[in-house]
């Protein structure tokens, strides 16, 4: 059997600006909650709620190049972990695949 347990490292919440990479285009702002985890390969994972003013999440939902800019100083690459955004919806489901912290540099 296959190993699948996660260790929680911790959370990453606040503010900050979602961006198109691709363009440059600011999306809005926006307030995220994300949970770090360590996978079974020791990898860095995270996920967590986006939540924003729903005409900027309806503009930003689907699109693959959005870059989360912190008011922390992170850049997270983030994607939509849906396949469909609820009509007036101010949240969403997002998946971090890029610029996370390391282990030890998670708030607990």
């Amino acid at each position: 059997m296959a190993r699948t347990s996660m260790t929680y490292v911790g959370a990453l919440r606040g503010e900050g600006l979602l961006i198109g990479s691709a363009d440059g285009c600011e999306l809005g702002r926006a307030e995220y909650d994300i949970g770090g985890f360590l996978n079974h390969t020791k990898a860095m994972v995270a996920s967590g709620e986006l939540r924003m003013h729903p005409g900027s999440l309806k503009r930003a939902f689907g699109r693959v190049d959005l870059v989360l800019q912190t008011d922390t100083g992170m850049n997270l690459a983030v994607r939509f972990s849906g396949k469909l955004l609820a009509g007036g919806s101010a949240a969403a489901h997002v998946d971090v695949t890029e610029g996370l912290p390391t282990q030890a540099d998670w708030p607990r």
